[in-house]
């Protein structure tokens, strides 16, 4: 059997040659002001998107809230272990980091049109940039089980408006799916048997 290779830029799914992850805002007082779901669960699913990013080779921008360099403000260490230093983290002011130069910069800059978000809160942080990446005609795909809100209803009406607006809610092992798409692509499969494994959708062996 012989599948199609769609991985080009003009691919209609995700692949790893026509999208990138941005990770908005995964600070200590953030993560503790989440409602919508357990902060433990919120931290191992954030970071399990960034490793999916790092698998498949995106390109990822980092970006915090006032931070102003403090290590207590940046960016949580499971992220940052990931992510690696090599990556800069844009600090700015704005709540929407669209409306941040720098960081818009850096999402312009790998020319993908296919923008993975993750960041908290909900209703804010993730709900502002994505309304403004939509306008400029991007494709937005919200990460739902790696964000939170600071409520539930918080977070549930968020999503609501950010469907309503065209962007493409996904999870997860959806996620990690799309981006391996066919199991002859044989550099992956371990790290995405072992990914799946740790977000449950594999049984160990």
């Amino acid at each position: 059997m012989t599948s199609m290779d769609r991985r080009g830029k003009d691919d209609e799914l995700l692949s790893p040659s026509n999208s990138l992850l941005a990770i908005i805002d995964y600070q200590p007082l953030q993560v503790n002001s989440i409602g919508s779901m357990k902060h433990a669960d919120l931290i191992v699913n954030a970071t399990m998107v960034a490793k999916i990013a790092k698998l498949y080779k995106l390109p990822i921008v980092l970006t915090t809230v006032r931070a102003n360099g403090k290590a207590e403000n940046d960016t949580i260490p499971s992220i940052k272990k990931v992510v690696g230093d090599f990556h800069p983290s844009y600090d700015r002011t704005s709540i929407n980091a669209w409306e941040d130069k720098e960081f818009n910069r850096a999402i312009k800059a790998p020319n993908r049109k296919k923008l993975i978000m993750i960041a908290l809160w909900t209703e804010a942080c993730l709900t502002f940039p994505t309304l403004d990446a939509i306008k400029e005609g991007y494709e937005v795909y919200p990460v739902v089980d790696a964000v939170g809100g600071t409520s539930t209803i918080a977070h549930e009406t968020a999503l609501r408006r950010l469907e309503q607006a065209g962007a493409h809610l996904t999870t997860i092992p959806q996620l990690l799916c799309e981006l391996q798409r066919d199991w002859n692509r044989t550099e992956t499969v371990p790290g995405f048997n072992k990914l799946m494994t740790e977000n449950g959708g594999f049984v160990p062996m």
